[in-house]
């Protein structure tokens, strides 16, 4: 798998993926739009958008590396400065593409210049739906040829039509009538009915808020009122020891830690699943950056930094 495929994979769970040392590739959901030109329908999708300016790592990609291929942080870390290495010399002499993300071309101010590939939909929720052409509406053709239609249809008088007109259709005639007004008459009379229903309801309910309003409920003996001031402490640094599967696992490298004096707490299970382990969480973020340092140096290289409120 290349750089360009771990990518696209987190696109499609988070709205920002970092690539140190390059940048920052940020999606936007935008509705479903209709091309009134070419009667095209397309589907709620994700807009991609490249920030130079994020370029510090967050560990996102690197530690999604690090788990696919079962290698440590450090070395996922290698692999993406290798590839980014790769892209900036290519884009010294031609453009860059990079595969369902989209082209990179450098202009005359050394500005790196993105062009998004549209093929590619990272909204899960769209998952299947495709864009479609539907005709569009010819209505004013039809409506030319029911004008026509008339003009040749046109019913001149005739000597036969002028004959006195049979006994049964004015029977018909009268029939129709009579039927009409029997109906206005059975609608009139439904209407009177309906606004009689509303005034009846209208005045019971004036009477029950009457009863409510007059209604006086005490009570003995209440309860005293009751304050809870809950906080809860919250950190944005967390040196992560390990990531396991089995929450047993967990338990016991969290049991380890405490005995060797760490201020540790399991994190919560991410999104592969795993159960994280924290040697110690922190608000500060030098002191974060220090104590992953000696860590590493003398318990464990594969100590990482997650950046993330918990």
């Amino acid at each position: 798998m290349t750089l360009a495929t771990y990518i696209g994979d987190l696109l499609y769970r988070y709205e920002c993926v970092i690539v140190p040392n390059f940048g920052g590739f940020v999606s936007n959901e935008i509705s479903a739009k209709v091309n009134h030109y070419t009667h095209t329908f397309y589907a709620p999708s994700k807009q991609l958008t490249f920030n130079v300016n994020l370029q510090n790592n967050d560990g996102l990609l690197a530690n999604y590396i690090a788990s696919s291929k079962n290698i440590s942080f450090l070395k996922a870390l290698e692999y993406i400065y290798k590839e980014v290495e790769a892209w900036k010399n290519t884009l010294k002499d031609e453009t860059l593409s990079i595969e369902n993300i989209g082209t990179f071309t450098v202009n005359a101010n050394g500005n790196y210049i993105f062009e998004p590939d549209n093929t590619i939909n990272y909204l899960t929720s769209s998952f299947g739906l495709n864009s479609y052409n539907s005709p569009a509406i010819k209505r004013i053709e039809y409506k030319q040829k029911v004008k026509q239609l008339e003009t040749v249809a046109l019913v001149l008088p005739t000597k036969e039509s002028n004959r006195k007109t049979p006994a049964f259709i004015k029977y018909a005639a009268s029939a129709a009538i009579l039927f009409a007004l029997g109906t206005l008459g059975w609608k009139e009379y439904q209407k009177i009915e309906y606004n009689n229903l509303i005034v009846e309801a209208e005045q019971q309910q004036q009477q029950v808020e009457k009863t409510i309003q007059e209604a006086t409920f005490v009570i003995a003996n209440p309860l005293p009122a009751i304050t809870l001031n809950v906080t809860k402490q919250t950190y944005n640094y967390h040196i992560v020891a390990g990531a396991f599967r089995d929450p047993i696992n967990a338990e016991k490298k969290l049991n380890e830690l405490v005995k060797k004096g760490y201020n540790a707490k399991i994190l919560g299970v991410n999104k592969w699943n795993l159960t994280e382990v924290s040697y110690m969480s922190t608000n500060s973020k030098n002191d974060a950056i220090n104590t992953l340092n000696k860590i590493k140096r003398t318990i464990s290289k594969d100590a990482w930094l997650l950046v993330k409120e918990l």
